[in-house]
């Protein structure tokens, strides 16, 4: 399907608004969509929580557009989009290395979710107390290996998984409003006390890679208007519902995950089965995704991806048996400090100092750009340490105005250092 990896698209395949905008909201149907929901819930009022959550994808929003419609321009994938940026040797070491991290990551996370719905389904159906960690480990092999040998049979899961959990959220927010009673969800008190930052930078957490990697989809938005129309419709309405539902399944449950929840609210053995089908179908794009980064990372021979793809898938299995479930709200946070600021870096790069235009883009690529990878870094400090503001927003402001700054202070030295041929 994929003849143009690397090369711009031709105009002749690209794609109206509508086409794109389905495939982010099927990037969005996934159980990490309904936990992002749970783990803000669990720091504020239910309306707050919403509230957050909504501000969070709108702030991805913003910067996913930049990013959409540079990839529209350019018609390139986020790893070239970004050479200009970084460099070619820059956008590669970075663009990889965050999607090796967010992948691994959260297939341990999947992983984990998986192990605790197994372990449910194995109470439920025959009385046996299976431990969380050991249903996970079973889970994460059984994905890894189907990464590896069984990826395209996998795809006809996607056809029963996602709608499944579609059914799922519907289902469990009926049940969750006439059982649990919305005068009860109005009342309720979170156990922890969340700022709005802190609840925010949780959102942005939860796809702040969709927002960066824009331009790997957007590439075939025939226009600008496409790129936006597709991200905006297809990002918000399908990630704040499911924010809403991974929201109230908590307030029920008390957790956020979301396999205790939906057994409280009475949906315990289907709903621990379509949890497992969504996992695994999520998880084995992770593990795939996660093994041709590293490939990429490392400069590897393409014969190496079957092996790096069950490394991967190896790393978040044994992540999941550590539980990383447990520190889920500090990976997000993780997320929210290191991948905006890439945007914020190009941004600054392709907006404001080449003016969006694809020409002055094209002139200025060289293997490393400093410029790009200290204000990357910089970002990355600020939204982590800075304690004032959104962090994600901190971070790619910070990002924005160090690469304008280093850009010029680069520009400037170019010059005097130039030999003087006056008299030549």
């Amino acid at each position: 399907m994929e003849q143009h990896a690397l090369d711009p698209i031709p105009e002749n395949e690209r794609r109206p608004w509508y086409n794109i905008a389905l495939i982010w909201a099927g990037a969005m149907i996934c159980v990490s969509s309904l936990m992002v929901g749970g783990a803000i819930v669990q720091g504020m009022p239910i309306f707050k929580a919403i509230a957050a959550g909504a501000i969070g994808y709108v702030i991805i929003i913003i910067f996913m557009t930049f990013q959409g419609m540079q990839g529209s321009d350019l018609g390139v994938p986020t790893v070239v989009a970004s050479s200009s940026a970084f460099g070619r040797e820059g956008a590669r070491f970075i663009i990889s290395s965050i999607l090796a991290i967010s992948t691994i990551g959260w297939f341990g996370v999947q992983a984990n979710v998986a192990g605790s719905a197994f372990s449910q389904i194995l109470n439920l159906w025959l009385g046996l107390n299976v431990p969380v960690w050991l249903s996970g480990l079973i889970w994460g092999i059984i994905m890894l290996t189907t990464a590896v040998y069984g990826y395209r049979a996998l795809e006809y899961l996607n056809y029963i998984a996602i709608p499944s959990l579609i059914i799922l959220s519907i289902w469990g927010l009926i049940k969750v409003i006439s059982s649990y009673g919305m005068t009860n969800v109005i009342n309720y008190v979170p156990k922890d006390n969340f700022s709005w930052s802190y609840a925010i930078g949780l959102s942005v957490g939860g796809f702040a890679v969709g927002g960066v990697i824009a331009p790997d989809f957007s590439r075939y938005a025939r226009y600008r208007k496409d790129a936006v129309l597709s991200g905006f419709i297809g990002v918000l309405p399908t990630g704040i519902f499911l924010l809403v539902v991974g929201a109230l399944l908590t307030v029920v449950g008390g957790t956020y995950d979301i396999t205790i929840a939906v057994t409280k609210i009475g949906l315990g053995f289907v709903g621990a089965i379509i949890l497992v089908l969504a996992t695994w179908t999520t998880n084995t794009v992770n593990a795939y995704s996660g093994g041709l980064a590293i490939v990429n990372l490392f400069k590897m021979k393409n014969e190496l991806r079957p092996l790096m793809t069950f490394l991967a898938g190896a790393i978040g299995t044994l992540l999941a048996v550590m539980g990383i479930l447990n520190y889920f709200t500090s990976f997000l946070i993780l997320l929210t400090a290191g991948i905006p600021p890439i945007a914020g870096s190009m941004i600054a790069d392709y907006w404001i100092m080449k003016k969006g235009d694809k020409k002055l883009w094209e002139s200025e690529i060289s293997e490393i750009n400093w410029a790009g990878i200290i204000s990357w870094a910089l970002g990355f400090i600020a939204a982590l340490f800075v304690k004032v503001g959104i962090s994600a927003i901190n971070g790619i402001v910070v990002a924005i105005i160090s690469y304008l700054v280093l850009y010029g202070m680069s520009k400037s030295f170019s010059k005097n250092s130039a030999p003087n041929r006056r008299g030549v």
